[in-house]
């Protein structure tokens, strides 16, 4: 049986060709899938390893919001303990080989074209002090080009930023940290192995004073780095650093326990990434076990009088089963050999393809450890075994008698009862399921679990009701082929339903890519449309102006830009928490006048020129949970976070109440009400910019000129504003898409080994039809139409499930997203129809020249 099993592989090296190329690429996908964690992995322990290498003890201030800020900290930093005087007293504890005091902070570089360079991801923007050894050099940022900056007025990029923003040595660097833009020269171009600058990130470096004046404050420092000398345990000078620090605000931290917390944090980030790509990964597997089970199905079908051979000379029925099986298994070895080797081109492609979408990994070689390999095998030849099992039990079934007294007759159709009860009951219970999550409001790790759930049942339901689902589609599908293609559409529409088992089974790993790519596109597109909704709702400004930091934008800025020739409007904007009536909500603060300009409110009693000092108007929705009406007056508390429940109550009378809006929040009132209880009570969140008639093009460089034109600053239209909100979802979209293409791929194999065997198995009757007149363009058009209809049989399987599931699923993002509602992308849905039926045309080009090219009369004596 062994040896039969090796000789029906390579007999039918062609016909297993594309069963081969299925386990292939859904190996490839674990394999690169695996590797590329284990690559990752290692390459960010190295880079930690590295940026940990000579530190022995790591000084570092923690945050202490409480703590009074008498000492003018930067960027939101309280003051610290860190000073030159400590690092003084460190550098002289015994062990201790060096001190390394840094200042870290964001900067922002404009390029020579004026446009910021990375604006989007300003905390990649990395700044810090260089710190020159007795050679003059900071062995930590090595030098490409001139020196590094040692004076107020210098500054030094890595070679990255230079190369983008059109730099030399020499040239003077235009940038921000937290304010108005900043000129310096630059004297040096530097290297890092810091993964963030990598991924589309920046690196500023300043001189130690300079540093500590744009980030902290002068004299103190972020971090102290310990270097021990050789043979000093670092848990013993850990603990003599500690003797020196006070008991708040710093901590101590040993190397090996910051490498400790790395490697933790490094498998935990690879670990959820991992998960992630593997669940795609399974997929494309689950739909190669329809490609294998069909293929065996027809082998065997094809092989009934070899069997039934070799069941009179004495096999039994298990011996037939083992060598399908081993079959199975020999074909998933070596295809998940070759799988595993594709699979190490992915995983090395994976991290510049992952680092276009921000995810900063570091550069590292090709990590292949024991368990990628085996675990890819062990994949492959089970998920080959098991797809072959139901095939090699009807094999064993096969009665010698039987089988030689009907060689020349068609297999016997098998009843669908049982096979339709339970797909109704899986279907019946999906869509429940479903349901029930339909009125679910939060995406609770629960409720995802319930969706998930019930997805799982409705597209297995489907699955198993595919064969009694293509009767009537097909039917439908071969009256419009039969009408406009004659015979050849009839034919076409004969075939596909003669075997409804194997149509469905072809038909089903097409609809299961589509119905989860429909899904994700369906809720995507939703997504971006209630996204463009809250970002412009009640938004009437042409412009937005925001900061790209935390810090807000200038008391005055909207003083500036209303001088700024062509604007209409300039409405400052700022918000605090409101806490009134037991009910949180967030108070927008504003100039009323230029508010009403910039922004459309609906009221619903009042208007925006009853709203002065002490008078605020409310909107519907916060009106009805804290029970205001118009003429209330209410002692409310207003602050900023945690601050606002302790913050002293304010008299403000209710004057208006208003459809809420994103423009509004849940209050709004003056600005000079407001301003002193937000989270910076002398900066503005933002400024709405409504442009005089025809005068709004171009008029965001004249209002970033009047404010000084930072590169930190956001000047952006409504088009934009909405562009900016669906970014992310159009990103991940794009990376879903990219995962999912793997299993569509591998359902078109699918569709063309179908076809390919069932050319072979119908050699006879393409014989007879040549006979009878059918020429071979004919032919050829026969096996088109016959893909044709069943890849759109596939995919109006899948596009109608897909948006079921999507829409079920919707609802549990309304709690983070009240003007989500399912939209229909129409033009996608189109794309994906049009998508299945070139997808039919092309699957079906080799079988089509193939049944062409037969022999008619060899065709004809055919067995």
């Amino acid at each position: 049986m062994l040896r039969t099993a090796l000789r029906n592989v390579l007999a039918h090296k062609a016909r297993l060709l594309m069963t081969a190329l299925a386990v292939l690429l859904g190996v490839a996908f674990v394999s690169g899938t695996l590797v590329f964690a284990d690559t990752t992995a290692h390459a960010f322990r190295n880079a930690s390893a590295q940026s940990l290498k000579d530190v022995a003890v790591s000084v570092q201030a923690e945050a202490d919001t409480t703590a009074p800020d008498t000492a003018g900290g930067k960027d939101g930093k309280p003051a610290t303990v860190l000073d030159a005087a400590l690092a003084r007293k460190i550098g002289r504890l015994p062990g201790v080989a060096s001190v390394r005091p840094t200042v870290n902070g964001e900067a922002t570089v404009a390029g020579k074209d004026g446009r910021p360079v990375n604006a989007d991801n300003n905390r990649r923007n990395l700044a810090a002090n260089y710190l020159p050894g007795k050679d003059g050099r900071d062995s930590h940022y090595p030098l490409k080009a001139g020196r590094g900056p040692a004076a107020e007025g210098e500054l030094a990029l890595d070679a990255g930023t230079a190369e983008k923003a059109g730099y030399r040595v020499g040239d003077t660097v235009r940038f921000a940290t937290d304010g108005p833009a900043l000129t310096k020269k630059l004297v040096g171009i530097v290297s890092t192995g810091d993964p963030r600058v990598a991924a589309e990130g920046s690196l500023t470096l300043f001189d130690t004073p300079t540093a500590q004046k744009l980030f902290r404050h002068p004299g103190q420092f972020d971090e102290i780095v310990v270097a021990a000398d050789d043979g000093t345990d670092q848990y013993a000078l850990t603990d003599r650093v500690k003797a020196l620090l006070p008991d708040k605000g710093v901590r101590a931290t040993s190397g090996a326990d910051l490498a400790a917390e790395q490697s933790a944090q490094i498998n935990e980030n690879t670990r959820s990434l991992t998960k992630t790509l593997l669940v795609f990964a399974g997929i494309a597997l689950a739909v190669g076990v329809f490609l294998i089970a069909n293929t065996f199905t027809m082998l065997i079908a094809q092989r009934s009088r070899e069997i039934a051979l070799l069941r009179a000379v004495g096999a039994s029925r298990r011996q037939v089963v083992r060598s399908v099986l081993l079959e199975a298994a020999l074909l998933g070895l070596v295809a998940s050999a070759a799988g595993f080797a594709l699979g190490l081109g992915i995983a090395t492609a994976m991290r510049p393809l992952l680092n276009t979408t921000g995810a900063a990994l570091p550069d590292g070689p090709l990590v292949i450890t024991p368990a990628a390999p085996l675990a890819s095998l062990a994949v492959g030849v089970l998920v080959t075994v098991l797809a072959a099992w139901l095939p090699s039990r009807r094999a064993a079934k096969i009665a010698p008698v039987a089988a030689l007294s009907s060689i020349d007759q068609a297999p016997p159709a098998r009843a669908l009862r049982v096979r339709n009860v339970l797909g109704t009951l899986l279907t019946g219970a999906g869509v429940l399921v479903m349901l029930y999550v339909s009125t679910l409001t939060t995406s609770a790790e629960s409720n995802l679990m319930i969706a998930m759930l019930g997805s799982a049942l409705t597209l297995g339901g489907v699955v198993v009701l595919a064969p009694l689902l293509s009767r009537p589609l097909i039917t439908l599908a071969g009256n419009v082929t039969t009408r406009f293609f004659g015979v050849g559409g009839k034919l076409a529409r004969q075939n596909a339903l003669r075997n409804p088992r194997r149509t469905a089974a072809t038909a089903s790993a097409l609809m299961i890519g589509l119905a989860l790519i429909t899904c994700l596109t369906v809720g995507a597109h939703s997504a971006q449309h209630a996204m463009a909704e809250e970002a412009t709702r009640g938004l009437a400004a042409d412009y937005k102006v925001t900061n790209s930091t935390a810090r807000g934008l200038g008391a005055d800025a909207a003083g500036k830009i209303a001088r700024v020739p062509g604007v209409a409007a300039a409405a400052p904007v700022t918000s605090a928490g409101l806490d009134t009536h037991g009910r949180y909500g967030v108070i927008t603060g504003t100039d009323p006048k230029a508010f009403g300009k910039a922004a459309q409110l609906d009221f619903r009693t009042g208007s925006l020129r009853g709203i002065g000092p002490g008078r605020i108007a409310v909107s519907d929705e916060f009106a009805q949970q804290a029970r205001l009406h118009v003429g209330d007056t209410i002692d409310a508390r207003m602050g900023n976070g945690t601050d606002t429940g302790k913050a002293p109550k304010k008299k403000l009378t209710v004057v208006a109440v208003y459809a809420k809006t994103r423009a509004a929040d849940d209050a709004l009132g003056t600005l000079t009400d407001v301003l002193p209880y937000s989270s910076s009570s002398k900066e503005l969140e933002n400024v709405l910019v409504k442009a005089e008639p025809g005068k709004a093009a171009g008029l965001d460089r004249q209002i970033r000129a009047a404010l000084g034109d930072s590169p930190l600053l956001k000047v952006r239209s409504q088009e934009q504003l909405i562009r900016d909100s669906n970014e992310s979802v159009t990103m991940v979209l794009n990376m879903m898409y990219g995962l999912l293409a793997m299993a569509v791929v591998i359902a078109i194999l699918g569709v063309v080994n179908t076809l390919a065997m069932s050319v072979f198995e119908r050699t006879r009757e393409i014989g007879m039809l040549r006979a009878i007149g059918l020429d071979r363009s004919g032919i050829r058009q026969m096996i088109r139409l016959e893909s044709v209809v069943i890849s759109l049989f596939g995919a109006v399987l899948g596009i109608g499930t897909g948006i079921f599931l999507a829409w079920a699923g919707g609802s549990l993002t309304t709690s983070s997203m009240h003007e989500y509602a399912t939209v229909l992308p129409w033009g996608r849905l189109g794309t994906f129809l049009v998508l299945a039926l070139t997808t039919g045309v092309l699957a079906a080009i080799w079988p089509a020249r193939r049944a062409a090219r037969l022999n008619m009369l060899r065709s004809i004596q055919a067995a």
